[in-house]
C-alpha cells in the first residue's frame, strides 16, 4: 500500500530511479556500470540520548550487483577525471533519499569535496534542490575535508558564503592527515568531527587519552561542538563519554542503513553507557580520595604546625615522607615563592639534570595557578588541584594547597604530588 506520502515522492528526478525494498522507498543511480544508492548513519547527542543528525554515505553494486566500495568508487573517478561529478551525484543522491525518511528535525550530513564547496555552480545547484525539496539549509551540514592542493582562502570564502546561506558547517577528520588547529581558525566551523584515529590512540595510550578532554574543551572554548566519529567499541564509547564530546557517531552506536534509526534501541544503547561510566567514574573518584587521604591528612598537619610559628622544613616532614610527595613550597598573598622548594628524598634532591633551570623556585610567581586562587577563596581548607604537568620536571601531578595565617601574613602552604597515569587509581 502507497502512503499519502509515498505517492508524493512516486515521480523520480531526471537521473534517479525509484525503488522499494522492505517497504522503504529509495532513489539510485547509474554512474557507468555501477548502481548508486544512499545510506545514512545516525549521529548521536550523548547528552539527549537520540539521533540529532545521518551522515548520507554511497553504496555501489556493479552489473553483477556485487558490492563495490566507495573507496574504491572514487578512486576510480578520480583517476579518470570525474571525481567531482561523482561528487555532486552523491549529494544530490543523499539529498533525495533524506527527504524520504521522514526525518522531521534532524540534520542531514553531507560530504563535500572542496574543490566542489568552491565551484559557484554548485552553491546555486544545491540550494535549488533544497527549495524543491523542501529543505531549509539549515537542515544541513556540509562536512569539509580539506584535500592537498586545496586553495585555502578559496575554501574559507566558500564555507563563509555557505553559512550566510543558513547552511552549518563542519570539519572532518580533524587529526588526520594534515588537518589541525590552525583549519579550525581559518576555515571556522560549527562542529569539529574527530578523526577515529585519535580513538585508536587514546584506547592504547594513558597520555592521549588525558589529552582528549583537553582537546575537546579547547575547542569548546572555540566555539566549536565536538562531534567523535569511528566509535566502535565499548571502551571508544566510555572514551567519547569522559572528553565530554558533545556527539557520537560509529558501529557502537548504529551501522550506516538505508532508514531512520531504532530510537528505542539508540537510547538504551547510550543509556547502558552512560550508566557504566557513571559507576566508573564513582569507582575512580573513590578510589583517588582514598589514595590521597593519607596526603591530605599529613598536609593538614602540616598547615596547623606552619600556623603556629613552625618553620616549613620542619613541618613538611610527615608529608614528604609519603611515597609520591615531590616537594612543598610557601607562596604570599600576591602569590609569590618564599624560599626554595622543600624536598625528603634523596632522589628529588639529586634532581633530573635536563630541568636544572628550573631547581631554584625562589622567588617565583605563581599567581596564575588555579591552585593559588582557589586556596585564597576558602582559607582553612585544603584544596585538591585536577591531575597537570608540573613545571618543575614536566611530570604529571596534583598540589595541595592551603591559605594559612602565618603570624600576621597570610600564606598558601603548597605541596605537590607525582600524579603518574600507570600509579593513578
Amino acid at each position: 500500500m502507497i502512503t499519502e506520502q509515498q505517492d508524493k515522492t512516486a515521480t523520480a528526478p531526471h537521473g534517479f530511479d525509484l525503488s522499494v525494498a522492505s517497504g522503504l522507498q529509495r532513489y539510485s543511480a547509474q554512474h557507468g556500470e555501477l548502481t548508486l544508492t544512499s545510506v545514512f548513519q545516525p549521529v548521536f547527542s550523548l547528552s539527549h540520548m537520540r539521533a540529532i543528525g545521518y551522515e548520507g554515505f554511497l553504496r555501489a553494486h556493479d552489473a553483477l550487483d556485487r558490492p563495490v566500495s566507495p573507496l574504491d568508487v572514487f578512486g576510480e573517478a578520480a583517476r579518470v577525471g570525474e571525481l567531482l561529478q561523482l561528487d555532486r551525484l552523491a549529494q544530490a543522491l543523499h539529498l533525495e533519499n533524506f527527504a524520504l525518511l521522514g526525518a522531521e528535525r534532524e540534520w542531514l550530513f553531507l560530504n563535500v569535496h572542496p574543490r566542489t564547496l568552491i565551484d559557484p555552480w554548485h552553491a546555486a545547484a544545491l540550494l535549488a534542490n533544497l527549495r524543491r525539496l523542501d529543505l531549509p539549509p539549515r537542515r544541513v551540514v556540509l562536512e569539509v575535508l580539506e584535500a592537498e592542493a586545496t586553495d585555502l582562502d578559496a575554501l574559507a570564502h566558500a564555507v563563509a558564503g555557505f553559512r550566510e546561506h543558513g547552511f552549518l558547517i563542519a570539519l572532518d577528520d580533524f587529526g588526520a592527515g594534515h588537518v589541525d588547529i590552525g583549519r579550525v581558525w581559518q576555515l571556522n566551523p560549527d562542529i569539529v568531527k574527530l578523526d577515529r584515529i585519535m580513538l585508536l590512540h587514546a584506547a592504547h595510550r594513558a597520555d592521549m587519552a588525558a589529552t582528549l578532554p583537553a582537546l575537546v574543551a579547547l575547542l569548546h572554548e572555540a566555539g566549536k561542538l565536538v562531534l567523535i566519529e569511528g566509535v566502535e567499541t565499548e571502551h571508544e564509547a566510555q572514551l567519547a563519554l569522559s572528553c565530554n564530546a558533545d556527539f557520537a557517531q560509529g558501529f557502537f552506536f548504529a551501522r550506516p542503513v538505508p532508514g531512520l534509526t531504532d530510537a528505542a534501541h539508540a537510547q538504551a544503547v547510550i543509556a547502558e553507557a552512560t550508566e557504566r561510566f557513571r559507576e566508573q567514574t564513582e569507582a575512580r573518584e573513590r578510589g583517588t580520595a582514598s589514595r590521597l587521604a593519607p596526603y591530605v591528612r599529613a598536609f593538614e598537619r602540616a598547615a596547623e604546625r606552619l600556623g603556629a610559628g613552625e618553620s616549613l622544613e620542619e613541618v613538611c616532614w610527615n608529608f614528604l615522607a609519603l611515597d609520591h610527595a615531590a616537594r612543598c613550597f610557601l607562596l604570599d598573598a600576591n602569590g609569590r615563592q618564599a624560599g626554595r622548594n622543600v624536598v625528603l628524598r634523596v632522589d628529588r634532591a639529586e634532581h633530573d639534570p635536563r630541568f636544572l633551570p628550573l631547581d631554584d623556585a625562589q622567588g617565583a610567581n605563581w599567581l596564575r595557578r588555579p591552585y593559588f586562587r582557589a586556596a585564597l577563596v576558602a582559607p582553612g581548607r585544603v584544596h585538591v588541584s585536577p591531575p597537570y604537568l608540573s613545571i618543575n620536571e614536566a611530570l604529571p601531578c596534583v598540589t595541595l594547597s592551603m591559605a594559612v595565617q602565618v603570624g600576621d601574613r597570610l600564606c598558601v602552604l603548597c605541596g605537590d604530588v607525582d600524579w603518574l597515569a600507570e600509579e593513578a587509581v
